[in-house]
């Protein structure tokens, strides 16, 4: 069990706000541009998503979302853990948390794009259930951008 507390908080809130700086920050670093996937902080709100920031000692240390992808499905979108705390399943709690959402939010799927120049991403998602779909979303055209899904069990 993670000592990671997840918070659900605004896209847009005063943690979340520092955590997308960071994280940008490194899209800059790994890639020469930040992403510029248009983001509606009201998509990461019920009834069609929901955001979240992890805490540790009080410390916003991680952030993930799901917002509304299509009928059944919702995108993991600006999963992060802060460089400090990596290396701890922090990344593995806050993606089985938002596994969770997506499921009480009535989806069956999940998607989510990330990049090639970020392996411990790519590792994350696939050791998960995670397998790769057709390219979707701002970047599907853009060579390296790689695009998963997973499918939830129908009970």
């Amino acid at each position: 069990m993670s000592d990671l507390e997840l918070r659900e908080e605004p896209y847009d809130g005063p943690a979340s706000r520092e955590l997308v700086a960071a994280v940008q920050g490194e899209y800059v670093t790994r890639y020469g541009s930040p992403d510029e996937t248009p983001v509606d902080p009201a998509e990461f709100s019920a009834p069609s998503g929901r955001f979240f920031v992890g805490y540790l000692d009080g410390v916003a240390v991680a952030m993930g979302g799901v917002r509304a992808h299509d009928a059944g499905t919702v995108e993991i979108k600006r999963m992060y853990v802060a460089p400090p705390v990596r290396g701890r399943g922090l990344a593995r709690f806050v993606l089985s948390r938002l596994e969770d959402a997506a499921r009480e939010l009535g989806a069956t799927r999940v998607v989510l794009e990330t990049g090639w120049r970020q392996p411990e991403a790519i590792r994350l998602y696939e050791t998960s259930g995670y397998a790769p779909i057709e390219p979707f979303g701002h970047y599907r055209c853009e060579p390296g951008s790689l695009s998963y899904g997973k499918n939830f069990a129908r009970e």
